[in-house]
């Protein structure tokens, strides 16, 4: 065998482990305060939210956005969706606050320091990794070109009404926020708020919920109601 042909198994080998291992195969979610009324958001809306060409969606709701200092998150989402690297987004603030147009947005350490930021302010967006626990605050779909933010409920599993509060005819509802897989399937459920009695037998009925397939994880938020009939 050829020293060239022995040598090229092992190039190969090289460039796919250099692939797999590169940032661009990590995956990074935009999360926002739950005061933000939208659950997803286009790539043209983040774009110029964080540009600082806009910062109201379309429902009106002001957003304040939220900067990681470096990192493979920071470097993913700057990439994918601002179409920069790092460096020239950087680049791009210091023309902004040297012209008077813009300030520099608030820069964070971690993952878990932009989910406690966002969670505690009213408006505020950032991105974390995919895998980050993202409890206290809602992640936003990101919608392409030609898609909308609805997610299509495919099989609605209804609550067991209690027969002692059906008795004594007594209502309410529940309000639930409901993470979806991009397969579809309700992943975790947070309770918003209602009555607290109806709780458990809510929670029950929407975990076996099955959602139409999107192209990345989703939130909803849902209300499950209990009218006691004549």
């Amino acid at each position: 065998m050829s020293t060239k042909s022995a040598v090229r198994p092992l190039l190969t080998a090289g460039w796919l482990l250099l692939i797999l291992s590169t940032p661009a195969m990590a995956g990074v979610k935009v999360i926002a305060n739950p005061s933000v009324k939208e659950n997803s958001i286009t790539v043209e809306e983040l774009r110029g939210i964080y540009l600082l060409q806009r910062s109201t969606l379309k429902s009106g709701s002001r957003v304040v956005p939220v900067l990681q200092k470096g990192g493979t998150a920071h470097d993913v989402f700057i990439r994918q969706y601002l179409g920069r690297d790092a460096e020239e987004i950087r680049i791009y603030y210091q023309g902004l606050i040297f012209t008077g147009k813009g300030s520099m947005p608030k820069e964070l350490l971690s993952d878990a320091e932009v989910v406690a930021y966002v969670s505690g302010r009213n408006g505020a967006i950032g991105y974390v990794s995919s895998e980050t626990d993202t409890v206290g605050v809602k992640v936003l779909t990101i919608l392409r070109p030609g898609q909308t933010g609805e997610r299509t409920l495919l099989s609605r599993v209804e609550p067991e009404y209690p027969e002692t509060l059906r008795k004594l005819r007594i209502g309410g509802s529940v309000r639930l926020q409901l993470t979806i897989s991009p397969q579809g399937e309700v992943e975790s459920v947070v309770v918003v708020g209602g009555n607290p009695i109806f709780v458990e037998v809510a929670v029950k009925a929407a975990k076996q919920w099955v959602y139409a397939p999107w192209p990345s994880q989703t939130t909803v938020e849902v209300s499950i109601p209990f009218q006691p009939r004549p």
